[in-house]
């Protein structure tokens, strides 16, 4: 069957803990998607989400997998991997959350896979569809140096996978397809505080030409911040991801004195700018855009090597984090 005639896109939901009931709460919201039902290891759970929501449940991961289009795949990290092998084995498409694999070895078996079966395969980096990012990518030209904060409070909720995988990850993916450029080196530390895996992390890349990026992550922080500073020639770009806002600080081409009315001169000595953007559910937008590459009405953002790329990353600052413990 020619999918590109469809209208809507059949998805089973697989894992409805906290980020699947983030997704729940979107898909309603887009015409373009059907609901065929939702997944869940834990029965107990399952069935609660299924009677609260009035949703119909698989008995299986193969029902939720045979029984759909495409699959949207919000299980923990472990097992990413094999629930992803098993649906495009089956030739569904899929979008999994980040990260798509535990590891790069997994990652890689996965592409090779995906190509194979030539079907629309999205990993779930949120902040791609965040519009203040969107709109960086018109804006940013040559920057030479980036910083990255993630800083967050802790919740015992996420204990698999430290905070490179869990949140420095967007960064280095947003970082990396800003820069446009071959990273030559990095460096990079973090430390255990409060679970066995690290919690604070910092890495330092160096990429080709004159781009430095400096990514802090923290998931021990009593404040929650979200931002990313840019410095190039013509400004300095601030971004909030939570705000979705973008200020573009400038020097005044000349200093220009305002005298006031009491006689104080001052000098204005920047110029700052604020950019409109249009604002959405970034969660929304990911989904959306996930049915309409299957339906053919809209073009992958980002491809799977680069995807497979931003884990290889991930992967080799926590090993370089593991070998100073």
């Amino acid at each position: 069957r020619n999918f590109y005639f469809m209208e809507k896109v059949n998805i089973s939901l697989i894992g409805v803990g906290r980020m699947g009931q983030f997704h729940l709460n979107v898909i309603n919201q887009i015409n373009s998607i059907n609901l065929s039902g939702i997944y869940d290891a834990d029965e107990k759970h399952l069935n609660e989400i299924s009677s609260k929501y009035n949703l119909n449940s698989f008995k299986s991961l193969d029902e939720a997998i045979d029984k759909c289009d495409a699959v949207i795949i919000a299980s923990p990290t472990k097992f990413h991997f094999d629930i992803a092998k098993k649906s495009v084995q089956k030739g569904k498409h899929v979008l999994v959350e980040k990260p798509m694999t535990e590891n790069f070895i997994q990652a890689e078996e996965l592409e090779a896979i995906v190509k194979e079966k030539n079907i629309i395969f999205q990993v779930g980096h949120v902040e791609r569809f965040n519009g203040a990012v969107q709109e960086l990518h018109h804006i940013i030209e040559n920057p030479y140096l980036i910083e990255a904060r993630r800083l967050a409070p802790f919740t015992p909720r996420i204990t698999d996978v430290g905070v490179v995988f869990d949140i420095m990850i967007h960064d280095l993916d947003i970082v990396t397809s800003l820069v446009k450029k071959p990273l030559i080196r990095f460096s990079a530390s973090g430390k255990r505080i409060k679970t066995k895996n690290e919690d604070i992390a910092s890495a330092l890349l160096e990429f080709e030409g004159n781009t430095i990026a400096t990514i802090n992550a923290s998931r021990v922080t009593q404040e929650k911040i979200r931002t990313l500073a840019i410095s190039s020639e013509e400004a300095h770009f601030i971004l909030d991801y939570a705000t979705q806002d973008i200020t573009i600080h400038r020097q005044a081409a000349s200093q220009s004195k305002i005298k006031t009315s009491i006689g104080i001169n001052y000098t204005q000595e920047s110029i700052i700018e604020r950019v409109f953007i249009h604002r959405d559910n970034p969660l929304k937008l990911e989904d959306e855009h996930f049915a309409n590459c299957i339906l053919g009405k809209d073009k992958k953002l980002v491809s799977i090597e680069d995807d497979v790329r931003t884990i290889k990353l991930t992967e080799d600052i926590l090993n370089k984090i593991k070998e100073t413990w």
